[in-house]
């Protein structure tokens, strides 16, 4: 009988709440002016310089820490340590799927001027806030408040619009190489966090511990296969940190060269045909193409991030780095030095192209016209933005095409067509 006049008297959530709250600082809300980016971190100790540039852009609002596992050591760090004026830390811990769908969760990640999520298991993560309403938060803060964001580790892992889930636990790069498709490599895309500056980026974490290259590239090789696009990558070695401002520049954090802390930035070659020439079940990868499958920007992570890569061209450096060249020969990895890719050049036969493919007009703000010379049919067209987005992609059996792009984001892109077993190239501007 107490019981049951104990449950009358109280609501019932109160015996509903499963997740736990750890908070530091004035617990009222505050709404401050933010500024957007993103965070990457390798996976150990955090680069405190990077963590100051992460609490700078919550305009001294509220930090919420979530995870599903482990506790509230982040609350005094943040609070206390980095000399950075926050109004509140608070760690929200759902460590089942039920205590993810709380109410107060999701609300709390909304009132927040900055999110970082904490490192542990991102197949928890994706199988207990993915499709549900701590996946809509993240991304009211991205969109609409447009918050900074940050992870390290797990946290990191799930930032990019592609993910390694880690469903089937752990793969290492001789099990990526040596079958892309074994039950380990578990990749999701374009179904969780949306963040913009990384709809074709697949991230990797603790790189060089141990050595993850080659998975990574076995991630890029799966997308590129599965879904069509000229796949994007970033990677942090445990030590190191990228912050990503507003603008696309990923400046790298560490303790170089007192360490030998490094950043990676990937891509499928853009100067050619970008697919793996083998990327199939039960085989070993290969993807060669003139070995430079995979143009690679290595970054030192220094202590004031002068090191930086701009992502929204992928070519842009500035304060140091060197480009490599990587690829996989019968699922072996090999890497090499080399030059910057030349991507606005495209191809060999980008001079050809103006008499064979002609496009008006240019720059288009609602359609444009397409024709092909007749001896490139049947064609093969795609259209990608600078960061490799795939926007339009069609069979072309006549010379004349109309395609709307009214609700393209302005900007420059690149039309590639494959007819007589070559690739033409053409950049198109789309306007506002």
């Amino acid at each position: 009988m107490r019981l049951l006049l104990l449950f009358l008297l109280c609501p019932p959530s109160i015996f509903a709440q499963t997740y736990q709250s750890f908070y530091t600082g004035d617990t009222s809300d505050v709404v401050t002016p933010t500024q957007g980016g993103v965070v990457l971190m390798g996976g150990a100790t955090e680069d405190d310089n990077a963590m100051r540039w992460f609490l700078q852009r919550s305009g001294g609002g509220d930090i919420v820490v979530i995870r599903t596992s482990g506790s509230d050591g982040y609350n005094d760090y943040m609070f206390n340590d980095l000399g950075v004026t926050v109004n509140s830390v608070e760690t929200i811990l759902t460590s089942t799927y039920v205590s993810a769908q709380d109410p107060y969760v999701a609300q709390h990640i909304r009132n927040a001027e900055a999110l970082w999520i904490a490192g542990g298991d991102q197949g928890k993560y994706v199988q207990y806030w993915k499709n549900g309403p701590v996946e809509e938060a993240i991304n009211y803060l991205i969109h609409t408040k447009k918050a900074v964001v940050g992870g390290t580790s797990a946290g990191m892992a799930i930032l990019g619009g592609a993910y390694y889930s880690a469903l089937n636990g752990t793969v290492t790069s001789a099990q990526a190489l040596a079958d892309p498709y074994n039950s380990r490599m578990t990749i999701g895309y374009d179904d969780f966090v949306d963040h913009p500056d990384l709809q074709n980026v697949i991230t990797d974490t603790h790189y060089d511990d141990p050595d993850r290259r080659g998975r990574h590239v076995g991630f890029l090789a799966r997308l590129t296969q599965d879904y069509g696009f000229r796949a994007l990558g970033i990677a942090c070695e445990e030590y190191t940190a990228v912050c990503i401002d507003t603008l696309g520049w990923a400046h790298v954090y560490g303790t170089y060269p007192q360490d030998q802390d490094f950043a990676y930035f990937l891509q499928a070659d853009c100067t050619a045909d970008y697919t793996p020439e083998t990327c199939s079940a039960g085989q070993p990868l290969n993807w060669v193409r003139g070995q430079q499958a995979v143009r690679v920007f290595k970054a030192e992570g220094r202590s004031n991030g002068q090191v930086a890569f701009n992502i929204h061209d992928w070519q842009s450096a500035s304060g140091g780095g060197t480009w490599q060249r990587w690829w996989v020969e019968n699922g072996t990895f090999h890497t090499d030095a080399s030059d910057a890719p030349e991507c606005v050049s495209a191809s060999n036969e980008l001079e050809n192209s103006d008499a064979l493919i002609r496009i008006s007009p240019n720059p288009a703000r609602t359609s444009l016209h397409l024709e092909l010379d007749e001896n490139l049919l049947p064609a093969q067209l795609e259209a990608f933005d600078l960061q490799g987005k795939l926007y339009f992609t069609r069979k072309i059996d006549t010379p004349q095409k109309t395609i709307i792009v009214d609700s393209w984001p302005a900007g420059m892109y690149f039309f590639r067509v494959k007819g007589n077993g070559k690739w033409y190239f053409r950049r198109v501007v789309v306007g506002e």
